[in-house]
């Protein structure tokens, strides 16, 4: 038998042969003038030209209503990059080399024409695959996104049936405000495009820890064995920010913490933690077991939710000592608001491997820390030997999956403290990606915006999948409409939540086991 290699002599196991190729395209970015355009997409186009992996031949084209020159918009972009390139200095000659495939195209969404003139700066393009595999990124209102779908296809640019290239649309979400409106807007969307070209982008899911949480379950037997009812007492999944709304008041008015984390970030994450082995890393597979996964939750009737949900709003408090006012008090927030800023969840998954198994999940405002993590807490041992000497001060073990910041994993088991008595403490073993792997992380967009480009649909989000979504959300909705907040549901800038969480998980036996700063 040959000896264990030492880990730096390990070959990686690369699975980059299963990944699609990407091809000579032209992308169009609709509402090429707004932030998210500055401040996430042209930085990751940029970042993948400085590391070669757009294809070889490529145009970028941004459609808006300014008046503007391709010169004065590349000076413009050049500036955004200075400020939220991950890398600094920016590269001037790299700079110049990506920017020379960089166009403007004004014009309003709705104008006919303005569309007429996409075409034929297309046409202008002496290769044939830029002017047939077209990638339309649509940075707009989620309003405009049937609209952008008709005029394209008005003008020829966007097919259903199958032609001489490929065409697909990129929409951020949010992906409507309930399920009525979801399914209206997908049904709009697929009207000129079908589903497998439509690609809906949560950054959530490009973020690295978050991707690695099925090559740890799936690539790992010592923990995907211990992964079901038997062994698992109960998950937390909390994704906490230290923020509060800002300047995003008026926003936050309309969509609260419900819709603008639980229906996305957090159910999907669960959807990942939870989910069945796929029978391949097809995107389709994976995105098959998603929703089946979303489908066995149990679902919270309105009249009954409130035993499983807790919501809440922070008032003025002090955030890392701090003076943070109150949500009530911040800009474009009514003075009697209801709308949550924080939410909790004790959920159950209705299959074979979970069933009995607690998930609690929580997302807030104006936490004491900037956090995303999944806590995985094992049963604990018999009541026999060390727990019935030390009773509750023998802490359950427990796995964590910190996905950010300080990305890594943990596993918290008891050790025996070193000396002539007997004493026993929790101990964790540490796995950081940066000490592992170096500091280098690609952002969230990178990644989703060269999977868009290669067609690999595994990290956006399927039509069944928003839907069931929102099924999950609105009845928690309907359950609050018309009842005001309790001083239960009130907690100050700076702490964990309100006091009605604790309770949440009381009622079962457990507590809330807060993220950490770790260094």
């Amino acid at each position: 038998m040959n000896p264990e290699s030492p880990l730096d002599e390990l070959m990686i196991c690369r699975l980059d042969s299963a990944r699609k190729a990407v091809e000579p395209c032209t992308i169009v970015i609709f509402g090429a003038s707004g932030d998210l355009t500055a401040r996430k997409l042209i930085p990751a186009f940029y970042h993948l030209h400085l590391e070669k992996q757009l294809p070889a031949k490529y145009r970028i084209i941004g459609f808006a209503r300014r008046e503007k020159t391709d010169e004065s918009w590349r000076n413009e972009l050049r500036e955004a990059l200075a400020q939220f390139s991950r890398t600094k200095p920016v590269d001037d000659p790299v700079w110049r080399e990506f920017a020379t495939n960089i166009s403007y195209c004004r014009g309003d969404l709705t104008d006919t024409a303005a569309y007429d003139r996409l075409r034929a700066k297309l046409d202008s393009f002496g290769d044939a695959t830029l002017r047939q595999n077209l990638l339309f990124y649509l940075a707009t209102s989620p309003s405009q996104f049937g609209r952008v779908a008709e005029q394209l296809d008005n003008a020829g640019l966007l097919h259903r049936e199958a032609a001489a290239g490929w065409q697909r649309v990129v929409v951020e979400k949010p992906f409507g405000h309930d399920l009525a409106s979801a399914h209206a807007l997908n049904s709009e969307l697929t009207r000129f495009a079908h589903e497998q070209q439509i690609f809906r982008i949560d950054h959530y899911l490009g973020k690295e820890t978050v991707q690695n949480i099925l090559m740890f379950r799936f690539s790992n037997s010592i923990f995907e064995r211990l992964w079901n009812r038997e062994s698992v007492d109960h998950v937390q999944i909390t994704v906490s920010e230290k923020m509060g709304v800002g300047g995003r008041g008026g926003y936050y008015e309309e969509a609260g913490a419900l819709r603008d984390m639980v229906q996305n970030h957090l159910l999907q994450v669960l959807a990942l933690v939870a989910m069945e082995p796929p029978v391949s890393l097809e995107a389709e597979s994976i995105r098959d077991e998603k929703v089946k996964l979303l489908k066995s939750i149990r679902q919270l009737p309105p009249d009954s939710s409130a035993k499983q949900v807790v919501r809440g709003q922070y008032f003025a408090g002090l955030v890392d000592g701090q003076p943070q006012p109150g949500y009530r008090q911040e800009a474009k927030v009514k003075p009697e608001s209801n709308v949550e800023t924080y939410v909790a969840l004790k959920l159950f998954i209705d299959n074979w491997r979970w069933s009995g198994v607690p998930f609690y999940l929580r997302t807030g405002k104006c936490l004491p820390l900037g956090a995303s993590e999944v806590r995985v807490q094992f049963r604990p041992t018999p009541h026999v030997l060390f727990a019935a000497a030390c009773g509750p001060r023998l802490d359950p073990n427990a796995l964590t999956l910190r996905l950010q910041p300080n990305e890594g994993i943990y596993l918290r088991f008891n050790g025996k403290v070193p000396g002539t008595n007997i004493g026993v403490r929790p101990v964790r073993m540490h796995f950081s990606y940066d000490t592992e792997f170096g500091a280098y992380t690609p952002e969230a967009y990178e990644r989703l915006l060269l999977e868009a480009i290669a067609g690999d649909a595994t990290l956006f989000i399927r039509r069944d999948e928003v839907e069931t979504a929102w099924q999950i959300v609105d009845s928690i909705r309907q359950g609050w409409e018309g009842k005001p907040l309790t001083n239960r549901e009130f907690y100050g800038a700076g702490t964990w939540g309100p006091i009605a969480a604790e309770e949440l998980l009381a009622s079962s036996g457990h507590v809330w086991r807060d993220p950490q700063p770790i260094k």
